[in-house]
């Protein structure tokens, strides 16, 4: 017998990093009352910590999905893997010249563009592509704001998130 409703635990499991950044903060708060010279002023950074973690954490929360789509998608040491029902294959962070976000087959899905090697085709629900929003987040000049945009966007029109200046590529090869 659960003691939570498996509905409201999912809720709260989706929510868990947000409320750990709100306990910071508030804690920072708090101690930035206690009086004296040195503990607002340290209270004042543990408050603001509490808060950047608040944000990252809505943003990790906003770019994860429902894993409804088929396939898992696994990030290990900078190389993303997907394993799909009926395709799948590896990017490394290295490798990876484009990020768009398109509609194939019905879906919305990543298209990770290698310029040496194949084309990865990852499902925006497939279980496992939270961890994608911290290995884009390594990437080069990629704009997080722009990937949640793109996700909140219409789904009929292709978007490139991210593409790899040119200087950069001369300066990957050996």
């Amino acid at each position: 017998m659960a003691l939570i409703r498996p509905e409201a635990a999912a809720t709260l499991a989706r929510w868990h990093e947000v409320m750990v950044a709100a306990v910071i903060a508030t804690g920072g708060l708090w101690v930035g009352t206690r009086g004296g010279l040195l503990l607002p002023v340290v209270g004042g950074l543990i408050a603001a910590l509490g808060l950047g973690l608040g944000i990252v954490g809505l943003r990790r929360m906003r770019f994860a999905r429902d894993g409804g789509d088929p396939g898992i998608v696994q990030v290990v040491e900078g190389q993303i893997t997907y394993f799909g029902p009926s395709e799948g294959g590896f990017a490394g962070l290295s490798t990876i010249d484009e990020i768009a976000l398109l509609t194939r087959g019905g879906a919305r899905v990543w298209r990770l563009s290698q310029a040496e090697g194949d084309t990865l085709y990852i499902p925006t629900a497939a279980s496992g592509t939270a961890a994608l929003f911290d290995a884009f987040a390594e990437l080069p000049g990629l704009d997080s704001g722009m990937l949640l945009a793109a996700l909140d966007g219409p789904p009929d029109l292709p978007r490139i998130v991210w593409r790899r200046r040119a200087e950069a590529r001369l300066r990957k090869r050996p």
